[in-house]
C-alpha cells in the first residue's frame, strides 16, 4: 500500500539533530512530518544510549537556547517524577548519575520523555507529524531538487511518499544524499586533498570510518547471579587483538587516546586507575529516597566494545548486517567476560553480579535500539570545515577560524576512535569553533539540507563536530533556515550569497537564541 503525505518540511531521522530541525521549524510556523527508523525520537541521547558529551563551559554557555532547555527539562522532570534527597533535590546543577563524561547524566528513557515533551504542543496541534519505525528507501529529483522522499513503515510493510519544499537529511548515515544523488564524501580524506596535518599520507580511503558501538545498560547486585547465555561469537572476541592495540581488546588494558600510551582501567572506584562503571554513569542511587534503585547504573560505551572490524556505510547490505551482528556480538562477549573472566582487584575472576537493563534501553536483547555511528556520509558543500580552522596547533593566535556566516557554535576535542582502517586514535586539541552555514549548503542540490553529522566537515574535523549539543545547534540551524527559505522565497544558497539576507538570518537565530560565537576561550 502506497500512501502520500505533503508537509513544508520533512526531516528524514529523529536523532538529536532531527528532533532539533523539526522543533525550530515548527517553532517558526511550518508544517513538519519527522521520521525516525527506532522506536525513540532522540538519537545519540536516547537510541544509542550515550549520555550527552559536552564541553567545560556548557552549564553557563555554548550551546542554543533550546538546547538549553532540553538539559532544563532533564533535570526538572527527575525533580517532577522522582524521590529525590533533600541534597539532590537542592542541588541546581544536579547530576542525576553522577557520571564522569559530562555535567548530565541521565537515563535514555529521561531523555526520551523530555524531547517528546519538547515537541508536545506541535504533536498535539496537528503542525508536527512523527512516524517512528520508518525508512527512507527512495528519492524523487528534478534538477537540482528534491522532490520526495518515499520511506517505508518497518512495521507493515506499507510505504508513504513524502512530498516537501525542504527535505532535511537527518539519519545518522546520510542514508537520503545517495537516495537524492547529492553529492557526498565518506571515510578519510588525503592530506593532497585537504591540507590537513592529521589526513592521511597516500590515497584517501573512503571505507576508513570510525568505528562503531553497541551501548548497553547495566547495574550491579554483588551476591547474584545474573551471567547471560555465552555469546556465539566469545570466543574470537575472547582472544582477539588489533594489531595496534597493546593487549587483548577483552581486558583492562586500552591506549590514552591523546598519545597513544597503555593505559589500565578497572570496573568500579577504588584506586588510582580510571572506574569505568563510573564513566557513564546514569544513576547514582544516593540521589534517590532509598530503596528506589537497588543499585547505581551505567551505559557501556568503552574502548573495549568499540568495533572497527569494518564500516556499515557504502557496503554491501550482506556485508553491513555481518557487521552490525559482529558489533552485537563484540558488546555481549564483553558483558560476558564482565561476568565469568574480568580480573578482580582481590585476585579472583568475574563479577555475576552485573546485570544486563533491558528496560532501560528499551529493547529485548538489552543492547541499545541503534548502533552509536560516529561517522556519517558527509555533503560535498559550499565550504568545508578543515583542521586548519579549528585545530589548536594549526591556530597560533589561540582561536578558531571566524566564519562570516556562522549558525551556531561548539567545542569539543578532534575526537576520533580507531577505524576500520586499523589505525588508532586520533585525539588532538581544538579551539572553540563556530558552525558556517557553507557547510549546511550542498554544492548543488537547492532544497536538502543536513541536519546532524552529515555537513562538510572532514573524516579530521567531524571528530569534534558530533557531538550532543554541536548536532542539535546542526539541526536546529538547518531547520530554521528551511522555514526562513520558505517564508523568503530564496534558496539556502541565495540566503547565504546575500549580505542582507545573511544577516537577517542570523538576527532569527540569535532571536531564537542560538548563540553565534564564543567569547575569547582556551583550548580543550
Amino acid at each position: 500500500m502506497i500512501r502520500e503525505r505533503e508537509a513544508e518540511i520533512v526531516v528524514i531521522g529523529g536523532g538529536t539533530g532531527g528532533c532539533a530541525a523539526a522543533l525550530a521549524a515548527a517553532r517558526l510556523g511550518k508544517r513538519v512530518i519527522l521520521t525516525e527508523e527506532t522506536e525513540w525520537i532522540g538519537g545519540q541521547l536516547t537510541s544509542q544510549a550515550v549520555p550527552p558529551d559536552e564541553h567545560p563551559w556548557i552549564e553557563q554557555f555554548g550551546c542554543t537556547r533550546s538546547y538549553r532547555q532540553f538539559r532544563d527539562g532533564v533535570r526538572g522532570y527527575y525533580r517532577r517524577h522522582f524521590p529525590l534527597t533533600a541534597a539532590a533535590r537542592a542541588n541546581l546543577l544536579l547530576n542525576p548519575g553522577s557520571g564522569g563524561v559530562s555535567r548530565l547524566c541521565h537515563e535514555p528513557r529521561t531523555a526520551l520523555a523530555v524531547l517528546q515533551q519538547m515537541l508536545a504542543p506541535y504533536v498535539h496541534s496537528g503542525q508536527l507529524t512523527i512516524l517512528t519505525r520508518y525508512i527512507a528507501e527512495s528519492a524523487e529529483t528534478e534538477g537540482d531538487r528534491v522532490v520526495s522522499v518515499t520511506v517505508r513503515c518497518l512495521r507493515t510493510g506499507d510505504r508513504t511518499v513524502l512530498t516537501a519544499p525542504y527535505v532535511i537529511d537527518a539519519t545518522e548515515c546520510g542514508d537520503v544524499l545517495p537516495l537524492a544523488g547529492v553529492e557526498y564524501v565518506t571515510g578519510a580524506e588525503s592530506r593532497s586533498q585537504t591540507g590537513e596535518p592529521h589526513a592521511l599520507d597516500g590515497a584517501a580511503d573512503p571505507l576508513d570510518m570510525q568505528g562503531f558501538t553497541y551501548c548497553f545498560a547495566m547495574d550491579y547486585l554483588p551476591g547474584e547471579d545474573y551471567t547471560i547465555a555465552k555469546p556465539a561469537q566469545y570466543s574470537f572476541w575472547r582472544n582477539y587483538r588489533a594489531d595496534f592495540w597493546p593487549d587483548k581488546q577483552l581486558s583492562w588494558t586500552g591506549v590514552r587516546p591523546s598519545t597513544l600510551e597503555p593505559v589500565t582501567y578497572e570496573l568500579f572506584p577504588g584506586t588510582e586507575r580510571y572506574s569505568l562503571f563510573h564513566y557513564r554513569q546514569i544513576v547514582d542511587k544516593t540521589h534517590f529516597a532509598e530503596g528506589t534503585y537497588r543499585s547505581h547504573a551505567t551505559l557501556v560505551n568503552w574502548p573495549q566494545n568499540d568495533y572497527w572490524l569494518g564500516p556499515v556505510i557504502e557496503v554491501s547490505e550482506e556485508e553491513r548486517r555481518r557487521h552490525l551482528e559482529g558489533a552485537k556480538q563484540l558488546s555481549l562477549s564483553l558483558l560476558y567476560w564482565l561476568q565469568t573472566e574480568a580480573p578482580r582487584p582481590d585476585g579472583g575472576q568475574g563479577y555475576p553480579g552485573l546485570r544486563l537493563r533491558p528496560d532501560i534501553v528499551g529493547t529485548e536483547d538489552g543492547l541499545a535500539m541503534y548502533p552509536y555511528i560516529r561517522e556519517s556520509r558527509r555533503i560535498r558543500a559550499e565550504f568545508t570545515v578543515l583542521e586548519q580552522h579549528v585545530g589548536a596547533d594549526c591556530r597560533p593566535g589561540g582561536q578558531a577560524a571566524a566564519f562570516h556566516d556562522s549558525v551556531g557554535i561548539g567545542a569539543y576535542r578532534i575526537d576520533l576512535h580507531p577505524s576500520t582502517a586499523g589505525r588508532n586514535y586520533i585525539d588532538i586539541s581544538s579551539l572553540p569553533f563556530q558552525i558556517p552555514l557553507g557547510s549546511l549548503i550542498p554544492i548543488r542540490v537547492e532544497n536538502l539540507l543536513p541536519a546532524c553529522k552529515n555537513l562538510g566537515v572532514t573524516h579530521i574535523t567531524n571528530g569534534c563536530y558530533r557531538l550532543h549539543p554541536v548536532e542539535w545547534n546542526i539541526g536546529e540551524a538547518a531547520g530554521a533556515l528551511a522555514a526562513y527559505c520558505i517564508d523568503k522565497r530564496l534558496s539556502p544558497r541565495a540566503v547565504r550569497g546575500n549580505a542582507q539576507q545573511l544577516s537577517a538570518f542570523q538576527s532569527l537565530l540569535a532571536r531564537e537564541g542560538v548563540e553565534l560565537a564564543w567569547p575569547s576561550m582556551h583550548a580543550i
